[in-house]
């Protein structure tokens, strides 16, 4: 850090200048957004009943009360304060959106209903149909599960055999260049003949579309393995087996993991794909079922769900990541 730099930093504060809290900055821009939701009303263009307007109102006063007290709170909530604090500017930003969704959507009409849906649409649909959007959530958190960890599995044990036996190599590389790139999409029509039941041909296109980059990564992070690793082994007198399992499979495990990384995405696009055209339950059915009833605002909350679903497999992914390769803890991060 330069010497101006620190010079800025270290100056004390003025007297009689406290220091504007972001987070009660937020709390106050969030109970802002809940006098504009409470109190401007609402214009009903006759397509659809705009409801549950005060219980929206209530749940952004609640929240924006509650950040305004940790704000005011300051120091005192230790850890969750401090990460409270850090995030004040997002919650911040993401009240002034919402109070500009809800003037355009609900009290202007400047956003055609029911195309755009105003928050209280997606409230709407949390509290009136979260029996039918859970299960749906279920359905597409197994199947993916499923699919993935099949794909995942094989793409390990493949890459592993064509890193380390030539015979495997020669009779599976060329396999794999051959049917690995095309999209796992592209095979939905022999897989939707060839499995007894949408489910299982879902989980079979899961699983197409993990298993590749697994298998790619696996097996170059297994190729890259230093050669030194395995001679000191064999001096101390290592079997083959050994050399598979404690040294080329542990040194490959960045690569694999980065595999699994990219396995994971390729599985999310397979997923709503495979369960918009086949499977009779998931997200992607309930994406498809809202689009052709016009319920947009089930289809934006679907979308939120699925995007909330998605971000914390991502991050169970990487807090696994961190502990089983804790020399290299946060080196990626998410």
């Amino acid at each position: 850090m330069s010497a101006t730099a620190e010079t800025l930093y270290a100056r004390p504060r003025a007297a009689g200048r406290p220091a504007v809290s972001p987070l009660a900055v937020s709390g106050l821009l969030w109970l802002g957004a809940a006098a504009l939701t409470h109190g401007v009303p609402d214009r009903n263009t006759g397509i659809t009943d705009i409801a549950y307007t005060p219980q929206l109102a209530a749940l952004q006063a609640g929240l924006g009360g509650a950040l305004l007290a940790a704000g005011l709170l300051g120091g005192r909530l230790g850890r969750p304060g401090a990460a409270l604090r850090r995030a004040g500017p997002w919650f911040a930003l993401i009240a002034v959106l919402l109070a500009a969704w809800e003037l355009l959507t609900a009290k202007l009409a400047v956003l055609p209903l029911p195309f755009f849906a105003p928050p209280q649409g997606l409230l709407e649909v949390y509290l009136d149909d979260w029996a039918r959007l859970g299960l749906s959530l279920w359905h597409s958190v197994k199947l993916l599960a499923w699919g993935y960890l099949i794909g995942a599995a094989l793409g390990v044990l493949t890459g592993i055999s064509i890193g380390w036996w030539q015979q495997a190599s020669y009779w599976i590389h060329p396999v794999l260049r051959f049917i690995g790139p095309l999209p796992a999409t592209a095979w939905l029509p022999v897989a939707f003949f060839a499995f007894p039941s949408s489910w299982s041909a879902s989980v079979f296109l899961i699983a197409l579309a993990t298993g590749f980059p697994v298998t790619i990564l696996t097996w170059s992070g297994i190729a890259g393995v230093n050669k030194d690793y395995y001679d000191i082994a064999r001096t101390l007198g290592a079997s083959e087996r050994f050399l598979v399992l404690k040294v080329a499979v542990p040194a490959a495990l960045p690569h694999i993991f980065v595999g699994l990384f990219m396995g994971l995405g390729a599985s999310f696009a397979v997923l709503v794909v495979a369960e918009m055209l086949g499977v009779k339950a998931g997200l992607g059915w309930y994406l498809s079922w809202a689009q052709g009833w016009a319920a947009y605002a089930n289809m934006y909350a679907a979308l939120l769900v699925m995007a909330v679903m998605c971000s914390s497999l991502i991050t169970l992914l990487f807090r696994l990541r961190d502990r089983v390769l804790s020399w290299q803890k946060e080196l990626v991060r998410w």
